[in-house]
């Protein structure tokens, strides 16, 4: 039997008013697999990476976590899945945006533990000893009573992805979380990333961070004008694409970035 794929994307397409942002999207993601998605700004990769976790309902084809569709009944025809079916779904996926999200009021160890008091039902004793781990996992274990303002924001990243990770999630996907940081910040993020991917966490990784790309992906997939347009080993999407689009992406990036 063949094992099932964590996701599983076929023709997938979305629509804002007349703007089409996805087209035709097919893209399959394994357990423990790292993909990478890159491209221009406006391209949709941070709207596929939202129609994963049906944040953004997606409007034709499907998207399978694990074998299951999300978002929508099978049935035909399929209506919107119910709201406690969707919920306990996305209890396998942690997502980490451009922007922390974290609550001001609260101390870093209180961000991490609330959700699960809220939302998983646990105590707050077990609650805030799940938290402390995972401050601990993302190396900010000194720093659990210290609030969002107190905290750089490479700091705040990492606290956010710690409150996901103690939702022990079997697919985190990340929405360019460097991009907000200061340069000397994103160092310390893309570790905790990379740790993640070593252990063998399921992502999905919406980025500019072509170094981080190519060094822990296990693939690529370019998006252009809501399309993959190439798809394969970071090695052959960032030096041996015959993509025209690809190229020029790349020879912008690299001429940005040279100092």
């Amino acid at each position: 039997m063949t094992d099932v794929a964590m996701v599983e994307m076929r023709g997938v397409a979305k629509t804002f008013g007349a703007l089409q942002v996805l087209r035709d999207i097919d893209l399959t993601v394994q357990t423990s697999e790292v993909v990478c998605l890159i491209g221009p700004s406006g391209s949709g990769k941070s709207t596929l990476l939202r129609c994963i976790n049906f944040l953004e309902p997606y409007d034709a084809g499907e998207v399978r976590i694990e074998g299951r569709l999300i978002g929508y009944t099978e049935t035909s025809p399929r209506r919107p899945m119910p709201h406690h079916a969707l919920q306990k779904m996305r209890r396998a996926i942690g997502m980490v945006f451009q922007h922390f999200n974290l609550w001001p009021h609260m101390t870093a160890l209180e961000n991490v533990a609330e959700a699960l008091v809220r939302v998983r039902g646990f105590s707050r004793t077990d609650a805030t000893g799940r938290a402390r781990a995972m401050l601990a996992r993302v190396g900010l274990a000194e720093k659990e009573k210290s609030y969002p303002a107190r905290l750089s924001g490479g700091q705040q990243q990492r606290v956010a992805i710690a409150r996901s990770l103690a939702m022990e999630p079997r697919l985190m996907l990340f929405d360019e979380p460097t991009s907000a940081l200061d340069p000397e910040l994103v160092g310390e993020v893309l570790q905790v990333m990379r740790d993640l991917a070593a252990e063998g966490m399921t992502m999905i990784v919406v980025t500019h961070e072509m170094g981080f790309a190519a060094s822990v992906a296990d693939r690529i997939a370019f998006l252009d004008h809501g399309r993959i347009v190439a798809s394969g080993s970071p090695r052959a999407v960032l030096h041996e694409s015959e993509e025209p689009r690809v190229r020029q992406f790349l020879q912008t990036y690299h001429e940005r970035n040279s100092f």
